[in-house]
């Protein structure tokens, strides 16, 4: 078993080893403070079928704690909007917002094991929003290790975002490479 006082995350102490003075060189900071870093990341599913059956978003919310490793939080609706059969307080979904030892341990897994097991896998497209924050889509669940395709009723999508300290996209970009994060452009 690991002693949790001596174990760093493996991307964490290669934050610490090399990606800080790389990013230093690269963008000619002259201050330790001003190298970007990963602040959190957070995971987000959106349960469309909870309207139809509320036990789906505690199923969905049970998946998202095995992949995170630590527990999520039910989302709800802030109004009624009667077009989609939505009521005030009428829970839809779930997150997760991951930091420290854990948002490493997972960006470890996502990119080392979930997106390889991604069908047609090509690389993630950049989306960042102009200040430093990146923001990608699963269509599957299923990639993560952590959950037994056996078990599944049904397949969900998720949304990752990755919430960085860097003032530009091209930092927040050159951090995330660092940690081969696999863009495709």
């Amino acid at each position: 078993m690991l002693d949790q006082a001596t174990y760093t995350p493996r991307l964490k102490a290669l934050y610490h080893s090399s990606i800080r003075a790389a990013l230093k060189e690269q963008f000619g900071y002259k201050n330790d403070m001003m190298i970007p870093k990963l602040e959190k990341i957070v995971l987000n599913m959106g349960v469309g079928e909870a309207v139809k059956d509320t036990k789906k978003v505690k199923q969905a919310a049970e998946e998202l704690s095995l992949i995170a490793g630590q527990k999520a939080v039910t989302t709800k609706a802030k109004k009624s909007i009667a077009g989609f059969r939505v009521r005030e307080e009428m829970p839809l979904g779930c997150k997760v917002t991951l930091r420290g030892d854990r948002m490493y341990e997972f960006l470890d897994r996502l990119i080392n094991v979930a997106m390889p097991r991604v069908r047609d896998f090509r690389g993630v497209k950049p989306s960042f929003d102009g200040r430093g924050n990146f923001a990608m889509g699963l269509k599957e669940h299923i990639v993560f290790p952590e959950i037994d395709f056996d078990k599944v009723d049904e397949v969900l999508g998720m949304d990752i975002i990755m919430v960085t300290s860097s003032k530009s996209d091209a930092e927040a970009k050159a951090l995330l490479k660092a940690f081969n994060m696999p863009f495709n452009a």
